[in-house]
């Protein structure tokens, strides 16, 4: 069984919004590659990530903004023969979404993409306190492109 190439964007949003958390790729400021699991919020081509203002993750996208985000799902282990390892496999799909970080600073934009990032996970609608707004780091990421797999479905 071959991986199949995913290019049609219904499906590619689908995963994206099946998926609970994604893998943040990036590089850090010594160039060794550095992967952190990461909830996210996505609209529109563009996906939103925050965390603390300072530390190692916002070193590394200060220093190179561009980022892979990794989205996998519908994972199923299967084999042909119980018994022979070679016929083993894993069922899923997945997305890479390449692009560059840009941090939000603008205190109304923060609260617009941290409801963006919430719509991830709730139906529900949110306030966000002042101090909350200003103390986190927010960002976005406007895919450049996309490229995805699936395999055995």
């Amino acid at each position: 069984m071959r991986a199949r190439v995913i290019t049609d964007k219904r499906e590619t949003e689908e995963i994206i919004r099946k998926c609970q958390w994604c893998h943040l790729g990036m590089t850090d400021p010594t160039g060794k590659p550095y992967v952190l699991p990461m909830n996210f919020g996505y609209r529109d081509d563009v996906i939103y990530l925050h965390g603390k203002q300072h530390g190692k993750k916002i070193d590394c996208l200060k220093e190179h903004p561009d980022v892979c985000i990794n989205f996998s799902t519908d994972h199923l282990l299967r084999y042909q023969s119980e018994d022979v390892a070679c016929s083993w496999s894993m069922k899923y799909r997945s997305i890479l979404c390449y692009g560059k970080a840009e941090f939000i600073t603008d205190p109304e934009e923060k609260t617009a993409a941290l409801n963006i990032f919430m719509s991830q996970y709730s139906r529900d609608n949110f306030r966000f306190a002042p101090p909350a707004i200003r103390e986190v780091s927010v960002w976005k990421v406007k895919v450049e492109r996309y490229e995805g797999r699936a395999y055995g479905l």
